[in-house]
């Protein structure tokens, strides 16, 4: 069973899990995926998390947004779901600081 803990990880730590298997979903805006989002990453607005995912994963999940808040927000959720989750730390605007690829 998976913890109710969710990992807030930093940009390096986030491209491990996701070479580890982990899936990413990015919990922003249409606009905002429209400008730029993590190449394989599954685009789910935050306000559809509910019934689009629930607590029905069989993956673990990086969940990201622009600065980390409302990712943080969904992977809690989650979490308390049972799903295994981390929260990617400053979000998109981290990862592409660390020159870590965004795909447009």
């Amino acid at each position: 069973m998976a913890s109710h803990e969710v990992q807030d990880v930093d940009p390096n730590q986030a491209r491990q899990l996701i070479d580890a298997g982990w899936r990413v979903i990015d919990v922003r805006t249409d606009a905002e995926w429209a400008e730029g989002h993590l190449s394989g990453s599954y685009h789910v607005p935050m306000d559809q998390v509910v019934e689009t995912i629930g607590g029905h994963v069989e993956h673990p999940l990086l969940v990201v947004c622009a600065s980390g808040g409302r990712s943080m927000r969904v992977a809690q959720y989650l979490a308390a779901q049972g799903v295994e989750t981390a929260n990617l730390d400053g979000g998109l605007h981290a990862w592409e600081a660390a020159g870590l690829p965004v795909e447009r």
